[in-house]
């Protein structure tokens, strides 16, 4: 301790290579460190790295997820509530338990992927989150959020492009190309009493 310094005071101090200059210009200082990486964020960056690894990949199993992230150790240490978060506290579409994160979807008992915007989820866990806040991740992740983001995106316009229901969308244009389409209709419904 310096001369002069407060004993009960704590001094803070920043690491300058943990300032990041955002898309918009703005400046982010990084204080989290990756021991203090929260257990839904710890799932949602090995979630998310495991999709960059197996692109073709539509979702993963439980324990592949929880394998990544105990691979990766992005803590030091393996938190054994890393599992209950897969399972249950980061799905969207099971019942909070507590949590009301919106990370992964469970496509299929025992799988899991990426949540994304258009995904059908248990109402009580709206307004959860989804993503993790870009000063609670390590400068090294920050990028999986712009990645993420547009995966998200690529992946609701080809679910969209992909539906059978929607695909059927003028289909049948061809029965009335000729002739209005009430006129149509009052052609089919002529003799009807």
């Amino acid at each position: 301790m310096h001369k002069g310094q407060d004993a009960g005071k704590k001094s803070t101090s920043l690491d300058i290579s943990k300032i990041h200059c955002n898309d918009d210009m703005s400046w982010i200082a990084h204080i989290s460190t990756d021991a203090h990486i929260k257990v839904a964020d710890e799932v949602w960056i090995a979630a998310v790295l495991l999709q960059q690894e197996h692109p073709q990949q539509d979702d993963f199993s439980i324990e592949d997820i929880v394998e990544y992230a105990r691979r990766r150790n992005l803590t030091g240490v393996f938190r054994p509530g890393l599992y209950v978060h897969v399972v249950q506290h980061c799905v969207a579409n099971r019942p909070p338990n507590p949590a009301r994160y919106r990370m992964l979807i469970e496509t299929s008992p025992g799988r899991r992927r990426l949540f994304r915007t258009g995904d059908a989820y248990d109402p009580r866990r709206e307004g959860g989150k989804t993503t993790p806040a870009s000063q609670d991740l390590p400068l090294a992740y920050v990028d999986l959020l712009k990645w993420y983001s547009d995966w998200a995106q690529r992946m609701a316009s080809a679910a969209v492009d992909n539906d059978p229901l929607l695909s059927l969308q003028g289909s049948g244009r061809h029965l009335w190309s000729d002739e209005h389409a009430d006129d149509y209709v009052r052609r089919l419904r002529e003799g009807w009493e």
